[in-house]
C-alpha cells in the first residue's frame, strides 16, 4: 500500500497525460488541493472542481492539451523529496526549473509555495516536486 498521497497524485497526472485523458480523479488532502491550485494558477491545468463521492472528497482535475496532436501542457512532473529521502533547500539554493519556465513546489512554514514565491519571501524548505 502506498502511503505517499503526493506521489500517487503526481503519478495519476503523469499517466493521464500519457493516455491523453481529459479528466482525472485523485484523493483529496490539503497538500494535494494546494498543488492542484498552484497548477491551475500557473496554467498547467484547465480547472479543478472538488466533489464528494461516498463520503470522500475528490478533486476532478481537467488537464490541458495543445493543438490537434493534443500535446500535454505538463511535459514532466517529478517527485523530488520522498518519504525515504527528504530534500531540503535554502531560499538561495532553490533550483530554477528550465530557467523559470517550470515550477518547483516547496512546503514551507508559510504553506505550500512555488519556487518563485519562496525566493521572493526568502524562505526555504523541502522541495516536493518539479513540473514543466
Amino acid at each position: 500500500m502506498n502511503s505517499d498521497a503526493i506521489s500517487t497524485a503526481l503519478t495519476a497526472a503523469r499517466n493521464a497525460n500519457t493516455r491523453k485523458r481529459a479528466m482525472i480523479k485523485i484523493p483529496a488532502t490539503k497538500m494535494i488541493a494546494r498543488i492542484v491550485q498552484i497548477l491551475a494558477e500557473e496554467g498547467f491545468i484547465k480547472s479543478a472542481v472538488r466533489h464528494r463521492d461516498n463520503g470522500k472528497e475528490f478533486p476532478d482535475v481537467n488537464l490541458k492539451y495543445l493543438g490537434k496532436k493534443r500535446d500535454p501542457y505538463i511535459a514532466v512532473i517529478k517527485r523530488i523529496s520522498k518519504p525515504g529521502l527528504r530534500v531540503y533547500s535554502d531560499h538561495r539554493e532553490i533550483p530554477k526549473i528550465l530557467g523559470g519556465m517550470g515550477i518547483a513546489t516547496s512546503p514551507t512554514s508559510h504553506g505550500l509555495t512555488t519556487d518563485r514565491e519562496a525566493r521572493h519571501k526568502k524562505i526555504g524548505g523541502e522541495i516536493s516536486c518539479h513540473i514543466w
